[in-house]
């Protein structure tokens, strides 16, 4: 009697504890997604009230910026083109594959999905092509399955760091990176790390 007791009270114990921990997931998950929602229109509000306080014409701007931007845009085309071509004979290669089979038993002792493992690879070359990867994943296993929540996160908590340094110091001709490239991967690196720790906490 005592033992179906103790039992029929961890039970209700354990059931009382799921429910909470799933109401506190359901309440963040929600919060994120009003921020996310938020985010770029207050951004933008916030912007144009700056400039109105400070009394900067805003719209003019604007202009001179774009004029500026389609300069740039001209100028790094040589360089663009050289990275998108590195990338192409990299993944062409099979460098890609080789990697995901080394890397293949690290990232399963993290808890990272093998699946996941060619958007962060592809992450610090190609902004398009690991774009084009997690679309893949999402389409194969859903956009609300943990590694479409993973892949969409990582995508989001890294940059394009090659790229990136291929196109703004080449379009201000600089030849010396010096230590950008090393900071910007170990910034990608902890990006991913971090994107899978909290995509077990939120999503696990």
């Amino acid at each position: 009697m005592l033992n179906t007791l103790a039992v029929a009270a961890t039970d209700t114990v354990r059931q009382v504890a799921q429910a909470s921990a799933g109401a506190g997931e359901s309440l963040f998950v929600t919060i994120m997604k009003g921020f996310s929602n938020l985010a770029i229109p207050v951004i933008l509000f916030v912007v144009v009230v700056l400039g109105f306080t400070k009394k900067i014409k805003v719209y003019e701007t604007f202009i001179e910026g774009a004029k500026e931007g389609f300069t740039v845009a001209v100028n790094i085309i040589p360089y663009l083109v050289a990275i998108l071509v590195a990338i192409g004979m990299f993944r062409a290669s099979g460098a890609m594959d080789f990697f995901i089979k080394i890397l293949s038993p690290l990232t399963n002792m993290i808890g990272m999905p093998a699946e996941t493992l060619p958007v962060a690879l592809m992450r610090p070359l190609s902004g398009s092509g690991s774009l084009g990867i997690v679309t893949e994943l999402m389409n194969q296993h859903g956009p609300d399955s943990f590694i479409g929540r993973l892949a969409s996160t990582m995508f989001g908590s890294t940059e394009t760091t090659f790229y990136v340094i291929a196109v703004y110091f080449g379009s201000v001709g600089i030849r010396k990176t010096r230590h950008a490239i090393a900071s910007g991967l170990v910034g990608d690196f902890v990006g991913l790390l971090m994107a899978v720790f909290i995509c077990h906490i939120v999503f696990g």
